[in-house]
């Protein structure tokens, strides 16, 4: 079978690839129905990008690699390729868009793309074995036991990370391209639950606020979800990205609220008021319990001196704390790293070492933010390859 591009990997990147990418394609993946982060994220309503997509919203051992790919197809052109395909859509906080009605959405617009273009959908369909040759690839795939040799023009390959190994997640991508002489960054789970080994947190999980967490001196002001492991929630997920073993964070739990001047205030004209009866009102009453065992909260407002209400702020803005791991890939929304920029071209995508060889979405050591971020990477690197498929 001869084909001109051969895209391993049917999720985000990899369908978006192969529906403009033109000529022959063949689009692999080993499970059983494409798309499968695309269902499962936001709730299953897709979290599809982000209205603030910038650069600076990414990590990479080279900062400016997402530049020329997000410039060429920017969240304002994703949204355009929904709207003409009425894709109903809601901003949530932060610049973040989900579906109106299903994740699905997205994949059947995906699907209906590759079918205008002939792509030809293989599931359940192992590779074997990549070669390069002088007419391209010859790629030994298999399905329902039998093998198949093809001959490519071009690969791409689209097969992500290491995150939520359960639907399939492996590090297939940075096998392939150590294999053929790549580089590959460190990777960790990323935009995952912080833990800590004592459990201490397990007599308030479930229980969350608004807050500023700040880590490396990069701080993200949203929700944090105390659970039995430890913290989770946007706030949490974010910090994540930045957070290294060992390392403390940071966290305010009163970010929106001069709590000193209140307490100041409330000194003198509700004097007779307890102190946790007054932090009941800004935070929920069982972290005001929690944290009566480690701040003193005892006594009436009208008795705290300048110097005792100094302390109790320093403590809620201050809230230091070492994290003992993470919720590891398994809960991971994406993985950190991957395979390095310094080898592929930030225009096309295409690999400086080997022509004809391409790696898109979550595989390359570009990571996004919480919000969309990471979707929007995937459709514009898609695109990035694609547009140079096409010539």
């Amino acid at each position: 079978m001869n084909i001109d591009t051969l895209v391993i990997g049917a999720g985000a990147a990899g369908m978006m690839c192969a529906a403009h990418a033109g000529g022959r394609v063949l689009l692999l993946d080993h499970a059983r129905s494409p798309g499968e982060k695309i269902r499962i994220s936001g709730g299953g309503r897709c979290n599809f990008t982000n209205m603030y997509c910038c650069p600076e919203a990414f990590l990479s051992e080279n900062p400016h690699f997402a530049k020329s790919a997000l410039a060429k197809f920017s969240q304002w052109d994703f949204i355009d390729l929904i709207d003409r395909h009425a894709i109903s859509w809601h901003e949530k906080t932060l610049g973040q868009l989900f579906c109106n009605i299903s994740a699905k959405d997205i994949i059947n617009m995906l699907r209906k793309l590759m079918q205008k273009a002939e792509v030809e959908l293989r599931l359940q369909t192992s590779v074997s074995e990549i070669i390069k040759n002088s007419s391209g690839f010859i790629v030994t795939i298999q399905n329902d036991g039998k093998m198949t040799k093809i001959q490519a023009q071009n690969v791409v390959i689209a097969t992500g990370g290491k995150s939520i190994p359960k639907m399939g997640a492996t590090g297939y991508a940075y096998e392939v391209a150590r294999t053929f002489g790549h580089r590959v960054t460190e990777t960790k789970p990323a935009l995952v639950p912080l833990t800590f080994a004592d459990a201490r947190f397990a007599k308030i999980s479930g229980v969350s606020c608004l807050t500023q967490i700040t880590v490396n001196n990069t701080c993200f002001k949203e929700a944090m979800l105390f659970t039995h492991r430890g913290l989770s929630g946007p706030a949490v997920l974010q910090a994540s990205n930045y957070w290294e073993p060992g390392t403390p964070i940071t966290i305010h739990l009163l970010p929106d609220k001069n709590f000193n001047a209140i307490l100041r205030q409330k000194r003198t004209k509700e004097g007779k008021r307890s102190l946790a009866n007054e932090l009941a009102k800004y935070l929920p009453d069982r972290l005001v319990d929690y944290l009566g065992n480690l701040i003193d909260l005892s006594g009436r407002l009208g008795d705290l001196s300048d110097n005792r209400i100094n302390l109790i702020c320093e403590n809620l803005a201050k809230w230091q704390l070492i994290p003992g791991g993470t919720e590891g890939y398994r809960t991971a929304e994406v993985t950190h790293g991957g395979i390095a920029t310094d080898e592929l071209s930030s225009k096309t995508m295409m690999s400086t070492k080997v022509k004809g060889l391409y790696f898109i979405g979550e595989a390359v050591d570009v990571t996004g933010w919480l919000g969309g971020y990471n979707f929007q990477w995937a459709w514009s690197s898609a695109k990035a390859a694609a547009s140079d498929l096409q010539r």
